[in-house]
């Protein structure tokens, strides 16, 4: 019994170990244990304090295995992790280096064949198409159905022009291949007569697919490509196609990057084309030359009406050159030469040959062409013989007080033109009132132009003197002509009176409150020839909207139709004036006026 309770206490004053040698003095400490105390314990103590103390002891073996276990375990412990220390790093680093080597080995090799590479393993850019294009690395199924609505749109556009007679495409951006897709709707197509294929992006290449087709289309009259950078090759492929074509008889190459060799192929068509009426260059880049060539076709070519030259760089060379193609056309009817930096040299040399043109000229643009008042004196000169000319722009000019007062000499002997415009041409009262003169006399002119001249109140007062009772004007512009309310009042009192004027211009005038009130009250008189009425940029206010409500509320035969007021400073109350005017209107004369703020 003794020696059992010693073996007991030795057993609970163990220090703790690893769980290694935990186990081993556990095992030692149960056998001895069985050899000297479990038979006296067992024999003389009753069940129960034999199950309590088995209980006790049994934790105590637990505790001296796991004890035990721990002491024995201690050095082979300490060994594993000093090898572990040395190993991993070098580990970690082996394994790194081969993943990085993997990586630049599938960038680095080169990409194998298709046939390897359908039956390889699926990557996760299966069905990407690749592009270095911003927008282009789309997947497949997204890519296919961008294609898809592309040609369901070419296809709506096929039936159209199998439909219409007029169908416009412009800006549609479709580009080469869409236009030789739709081309093949253009041969032998028996309905459609004007198209429009201008801003689309199609290049010189795309022009290609005209050809076999325009040959076999015998309706189509107009085609527009204007806005497409088709470029001099483009041209001549489409003049190589319209040679045999006998239907197009209006071609518009407007802003095409066409130049002198453009130009050139265009003449040649016009040499052997016999159908062609009009034909637009406008915004290119011909030169001296281009003219050059286009004046030597104009005598072998007796179908072509319309000439559109707009913008390009003829200069006084060119002008000269088409001068002396002109004495040889009896066809021609338009000639459109603004922007092209003429002069005076180049004005005297095409007025020259316009006077020996042996057909009808009716239409003459010479706008922007830095034309002097030397230059006016030339183009008079012409106005005073030609009995054909009906409309003559001089606009954006220098010719001054006195090119102004030339014209107006050539205007009364002239009895064809019918619009003039002489606006930004430095005009003041003086040469304004030179043309007024004119005017006087003079039924045949009925749209005038004279705004962006400083012609000022006084100028105004000239104008309005003579078309109170006299002239046959219709349309009047005086938009940036400095008039002020003074001004204003002249013009409203010419209204009074004038039974011509339908269209009156007074744009930016600076007529203000008082201006407005001065004119509200000219339409509270009965005027049976107006009808459309421009006063924005003119600083009116609501003072000035108040009086032209009240005007048309009392004016129960009221004629006009349309108000602009855009671009003052109304305010909503203002706005509201003029809208119940407008709905008394309509409500008392079911007359419809529009009003613009």
């Amino acid at each position: 019994m003794a020696s059992s309770s010693a073996s007991s206490l030795h057993l609970h004053s163990l220090p703790k170990t690893s769980s290694g040698s935990r186990f081993e003095s556990q095992r030692r400490s149960v056998s001895s244990h069985r050899l000297f105390a479990s038979p006296v314990v067992f024999l003389q103590k009753s069940p129960k304090l034999s199950a309590i103390r088995a209980s006790s002891e049994g934790s105590s073996r637990r505790r001296v295995y796991k004890e035990s276990q721990a002491s024995a375990s201690g050095f082979p412990n300490a060994k594993f992790q000093q090898i572990a220390s040395s190993v991993l790093p070098v580990g970690s680093f082996v394994v790194v280096t081969f993943v990085l080597w993997k990586v630049v080995e599938k960038f680095m090799s080169p990409k194998s064949s298709p046939k390897s590479s359908v039956g390889e393993g699926k990557g996760s850019t299966q069905g990407v198409k690749w592009s270095f294009g911003a927008g282009t690395n789309l997947l497949q199924g997204f890519s296919e159905k961008v294609d898809r609505e592309a040609k369901q749109r070419l296809n709506e556009f096929a039936k159209e022009l199998r439909a219409f007679r007029s169908v416009d495409m412009s800006g549609c951006n479709f580009g080469d291949e869409g236009l030789f897709f739709l081309a093949e709707s253009l041969g032998y197509n028996q309905t459609l007569e004007d198209v429009s294929f201008s801003a689309n992006g199609i290049t010189a290449a795309g022009v290609k697919a005209f050809d076999g087709v325009l040959q076999s289309n015998i309706m189509l009259k107009v085609l527009n490509l204007s806005g497409n950078p088709i470029g001099d090759e483009g041209v001549k492929t489409l003049c190589a196609t319209l040679m045999e074509n006998s239907s197009i008889e209006i071609l518009q190459l407007n802003s095409t990057d066409l130049g002198d060799e453009g130009a050139k192929e265009i003449a040649e068509l016009l040499k052997r084309n016999s159908t062609l009426r009009v034909i637009e260059l406008n915004n290119n880049m011909i030169d001296y030359s281009g003219f050059t060539s286009l004046a030597g076709a104009l005598p072998e070519n007796n179908t072509i009406r319309n000439l559109h030259l707009n913008g390009n760089y003829g200069g006084a060379l060119g002008a000269n050159a088409l001068a002396k193609g002109l004495e040889g056309n009896k066809s021609l009817r338009e000639i459109h030469l603004h922007g092209n930096s003429i002069g005076d040299e180049g004005i005297r040399a095409l007025m020259a040959g316009l006077s020996s043109h042996k057909g009808k000229l009716a239409l003459l643009d010479l706008g922007n062409n830095s034309i002097t008042a030397k230059g006016a004196f030339y183009v008079a000169e012409y106005i005073k013989r030609s009995k054909s000319l009906v409309w003559l722009n001089l606009y954006m000019n220098d010719i001054g007080d006195e090119g102004a007062e030339k014209v107006a000499d050539a205007l009364k002997q002239n009895r064809s033109i019918a619009t003039i415009d002489i606006g930004g041409n430095n005009i003041h009262a003086d040469g304004v009132n030179a043309i007024a003169q004119a005017l006087k006399d003079n039924s045949i002119v009925t749209t005038l132009e004279v705004g962006y001249n400083p012609i000022g109140p006084d100028g105004a007062k000239a104008l309005s003197e003579i078309l109170k009772f006299h002239g046959n004007v219709k349309t009047l512009k005086l938009g940036w002509c400095q008039i002020a309310a003074k001004g204003a009042e002249y013009v409203a009192d010419m209204l009074r009176y004038n039974n011509t004027i339908s269209v009156l211009d007074l744009r930016a005038n600076g007529l203000r409150d008082e201006g407005a009130s001065c004119l509200a009250r000219s339409l509270k008189v009965v005027n049976e020839a107006l009808t459309s009425v421009d006063l924005g940029f003119n600083e009116i206010r609501d003072d000035g909207a108040f009086a032209i409500a009240q005007a048309l509320k009392a004016n129960e035969d009221v004629t006009v139709t349309s108000i602009n007021l855009g671009n003052n400073f109304i305010t909503k109350f203002g706005q509201s004036a003029l809208t119940d005017a407008r709905d008394h209107v309509l409500e008392m004369t079911e007359k419809e006026v529009e009003i613009f703020f």
